[in-house]
C-alpha cells in the first residue's frame, strides 16, 4: 500500500474511531473503498517495408500476414497495430467525505472530500490512478441568516459548468429571494481535482500552462413562488500572459406559470469567442400518471483559448427533442425520448465524399414491479448521426427480498456500425450485482460482468476483445449522535434502459 493512500485510509479511522478528541463537536464521516479487476487485450504498434505490402482481396494495402497498413505519402515504411500481450489491471480507490460542524464559533464548519486510488496490478494500466492522493474539496464556511463565507478548495457549480478553484467564496442574501455571489481564486485543471501545471497532464505538451490560471466570478439569483432566474459570470486569466484564457456569462431561470406546468430556459455567451454557446429550454408537464417533455436546445464545445482547439472553430448543432412518462399502474412506468439535431455549416469542402450534418436519438423502455421482492426493467435504444451509428438492448432484474440484501442481474447487447472506417463492432454484456447491508453504517457489494466484443473486421486486425470484471464494495458511514447520516437506500435495479 502505498504511503499516500495508507495516510488518507489512517486519518478516516482516526476520525472515526477517536472522537472523542473534538469532545462537543459535531461530525459525519463517510469511507467507501471500491476495487476492480479485469485483464484486456494490449495492442502493439508495428511497421513493414512499403516495398513488402500487398494488395488484398478488397484493393486496400496489408501485410503479408494479412493486416491492413497505412502507408503515408513519400514513406518508405507502412504502420500498422497487431495484437498485444494481455494487460491487468486493478484498480483500488477509496474516497473520504468527512463534515465537521460546532466547532467553537456558531455557524462555522469544516468539509474535507478526497480520493486515493491505486492499481494492484501494474504501473500505466489503469487511467485515473496517478497521483495516487486526489483532494477534491477541503474547506471551512461560516455561515449566517444574511452571509455564507467559504475558504480553500471548493467545487463551483453553476450554468457554466463544474470546476475547482482554491481560493474564496462569499453569498449575501440581502433580502428574501435575492442572492448575490462572488469568488476568486486559483484554478483547476477543466474536469480534474488537479492544477493545469500538474506534470500529470503533460501530455498537452508545448501547449500546457506553466502556472494555474486565477479564476474570478460572480451570480445574482432571485426565486418566489412563480420561479426563479439566475445570472453568471466567470473569466479565467492566464497568469503567465496576463491575457483571459475564458470569459463567460449565462443566464437561467425556471417559471411555473400554472400548477402541472414549469418552464426551464437558459442560455450562455462566450464574450473572449463572440459567439453563443449552449443554450435550452424545456417545457415540462407533470401529473401523477403522465410526465412529458418538449424542448430546444443549442450545443457548442467550450475550448479556453490557451489550447489549439479553437482554431478549428467548433460549430454548433441544434436539436429538438421530447420525452413522455406514462404510469397506468402503480408498478408500471412506459417511458420514451426522441431527438432531432443538426449541425450548422461547418463552411469547409469535403471533396471526393458527402457528409450527413444531421442524426437522431430515440429511446424507449418500461418499469414494472409486481411487489416488493421483483423489480424488471427493459430498454432498446438507438442512434444514428455523422459518421457512425448504434442500436441495441438492455435490461435487469433485481430482487431485494428484505431491506438489507438487494441482488441485481442484467445483460445488455450493442452494434456500432461506422460510417468512415471499415471496422463494425457488436458487444453483448452479462452480469450480476450484489448488495448487502447489516445495518446502517455498514455496506457491502459484490459483482461481476462479462464482456463478449466482437470486432467484425475483414482482415486479421479482428481481434479478441472479450474481457471479465470482478468488483468489490465497502461503505462505512460514521456520525456524532443524532446528526448521524445513514446509508442511502440501495438502488433496486440499474438505471432504466432507454431514458
Amino acid at each position: 500500500m502505498s504511503p499516500c493512500l495508507h495516510r488518507l485510509l489512517w486519518s478516516g479511522f482516526v476520525l472515526a474511531w477517536f472522537p472523542a478528541v473534538a469532545r462537543g463537536q459535531g461530525y459525519q464521516l463517510r469511507l467507501d473503498t471500491r476495487a476492480q479487476t479485469v485483464a484486456f487485450r494490449g495492442v502493439r504498434a508495428d511497421s513493414v517495408l512499403a516495398a513488402s505490402v500487398v494488395t488484398g482481396p478488397s484493393g486496400g494495402l496489408q501485410t503479408t500476414e494479412g493486416f491492413f497498413v497505412r502507408c503515408p505519402p513519400g514513406s518508405a515504411y507502412c504502420f500498422f497495430f497487431r495484437p498485444g500481450a494481455y494487460r491487468q489491471g486493478g484498480p483500488l480507490v477509496t474516497s473520504l467525505d468527512l463534515t465537521m460542524w460546532a466547532l467553537g464559533l456558531r455557524g462555522l464548519s469544516l468539509r474535507v472530500n478526497g480520493r486515493a486510488g491505486l492499481d494492484l496490478a501494474g504501473s500505466d494500466v489503469w487511467p485515473g490512478t496517478e497521483p495516487a492522493v486526489q483532494l477534491i474539496e477541503a474547506y471551512i464556511e461560516h455561515t449566517s441568516s444574511r452571509i455564507t463565507g467559504r475558504a480553500g478548495r471548493q467545487v463551483l457549480v453553476n450554468r457554466l459548468g463544474i470546476s475547482g478553484m482554491d481560493g474564496g467564496r462569499a453569498i449575501l442574501r440581502p433580502a428574501v429571494g435575492l442572492e448575490a455571489e462572488a469568488y476568486v481564486g486559483f484554478g483547476l485543471a477543466r474536469g480534474t481535482a488537479l492544477p493545469i501545471s500538474s506534470s500529470v497532464l503533460n501530455p498537452l505538451d508545448d501547449f500546457q500552462p506553466r502556472q494555474r490560471q486565477l479564476v474570478a466570478g460572480g451570480a445574482v439569483g432571485w426565486s418566489n413562488r412563480y420561479g426563479d432566474v439566475r445570472l453568471d459570470y466567470q473569466r479565467e486569466i492566464d497568469r503567465e500572459s496576463r491575457q483571459f484564457a475564458s470569459e463567460r456569462a449565462a443566464i437561467s431561470g425556471e417559471l411555473h406559470p400554472l400548477r402541472r406546468w414549469s418552464l426551464a430556459a437558459g442560455v450562455e455567451y462566450d464574450l473572449a469567442n463572440t459567439w453563443f454557446g449552449n443554450a435550452d429550454a424545456t417545457l415540462r408537464y407533470t401529473t401523477p400518471a403522465v410526465t412529458a417533455t418538449v424542448g430546444i436546445r443549442q450545443y457548442r464545445p467550450h475550448f479556453d483559448l490557451w489550447t489549439i482547439w479553437g482554431a478549428f472553430s467548433p460549430v454548433p448543432y441544434h436539436a429538438v427533442n421530447a420525452s413522455v412518462w406514462v404510469r397506468p399502474m402503480h408498478r408500471l412506468q412506459l417511458r420514451g425520448r426522441w431527438e432531432q439535431y443538426a449541425f450548422s455549416p461547418t463552411e469547409t469542402e469535403t471533396p471526393l465524399v458527402n457528409v450527413d450534418n444531421d442524426g437522431w436519438r430515440f429511446g424507449a423502455g418500461l418499469s414494472f414491479s409486481p411487489g416488493e421482492l421483483w423489480t424488471f426493467d427493459v430498454g432498446y435504444r438507438e442512434e444514428y448521426g455523422p459518421g457512425a451509428s448504434s442500436h441495441g438492448f438492455e435490461g435487469s432484474v433485481s430482487v431485494a427480498p428484505n431491506n438489507r440484501i438487494t441482488v441485481t442481474a442484467f445483460g445488455s447487447t450493442l452494434d456500432r456500425p461506422l460510417e468512415f472506417r471499415f471496422e463494425e463492432t457488436g458487444i453483448d454484456v452479462l452480469g450480476v450485482d450484489a448488495e448487502w447491508r447489516p445495518n446502517d453504517r455498514i455496506s457491502l457489494a459484490l459483482g461481476g460482468a462479462h464482456y463478449a466484443e466482437d470486432r467484425r473486421r475483414p482482415d486479421a486486425g479482428s481481434l479478441d476483445w472479450n474481457q471479465t470484471r470482478l468488483t468489490a464494495r465497502v461503505t462505512l458511514v460514521f456520525g456524532s449522535g443524532a446528526d448521524q447520516v445513514r446509508l442511502p437506500r440501495a438502488l433496486r435495479k440499474r438505471p432504466q434502459a432507454g431514458s
